[in-house]
């Protein structure tokens, strides 16, 4: 669906360039809320620069982080204070799952690199009774809902970029220089395989091209 004349896209492109910031951090403190104050063992899967791992490990005993990107994940091991209970492992999430059970589990903006239904059951497999675990993913945009949020966020990212940088230009954050791919499944689609993997499971649509999913094991 074209939104935007060829030309504005270009501007609001480079716009973008020159105030850069972080969608998936904006969801960072939303998904701390989700969880206890404390727990034993969290698991972070696409770690990235590890900026949500660091932000787990004020509150886990040991946070466990995997991401299948070596770059990023040295990158992350190195803005990582050793006092911090975080390991850092390159893996394939799916493949190598890391094995233990996790009172913890987050995933951001990385399930739609996996096959979405199986990286659910691993999930689920490994969450510990009790667990809380917290997906902030892509969705295929095809609904006018998804349009209209969609539009909706065109000047709402302008202005967060231009009050995050405080209207000056920057660099792009480490935790943005990770590779990227578009989304594949809709909101609809997710929201129906979810449900059969994880009954109960509470899914939104967000803001800045997102949804959110929340699952606790009874």
């Amino acid at each position: 669906m074209k939104i935007l004349s060829p030309r504005l896209l270009c501007a609001l492109e480079r716009f973008n360039a020159a105030y850069p910031w972080d969608h998936n951090a904006h969801y960072h403190r939303w998904i701390l809320r989700q969880l206890p104050k404390r727990f034993n063992h969290a698991l972070d899967i696409g770690s990235g620069s590890g900026d949500l791992a660091r932000l787990l490990a004020r509150r886990a005993a040991a946070v466990t982080a995997v991401d299948s990107d070596p770059a990023i994940t040295a990158q992350a091991q190195e803005l990582t204070p050793d006092v911090l209970p975080v390991t850092f492992t390159v893996a394939d999430a799916v493949a190598e799952f890391p094995a233990g059970s996790y009172d913890v589990i987050t995933c951001v903006a990385t399930i739609h690199h996996m096959p979405f239904a199986q990286a659910l059951t691993c999930f689920r497999r490994h969450l510990a009774p009790g667990g809380t675990l917290v997906i902030v993913g892509l969705s295929r945009a095809q609904t006018p809902v998804d349009h209209l949020l969609g539009v909706a966020a065109i000047p709402a990212n302008a202005a967060m970029g231009w009050l995050k940088n405080k209207g000056r230009p920057a660099p792009r954050p480490a935790s943005m220089t990770a590779s990227t791919r578009s989304a594949d499944m809709t909101f609809d689609d997710i929201v129906r395989e979810a449900r059969d993997v994880l009954p109960g499971a509470r899914l939104r649509r967000r803001l800045f091209w997102r949804y959110t999913l929340v699952w606790n094991h009874s």
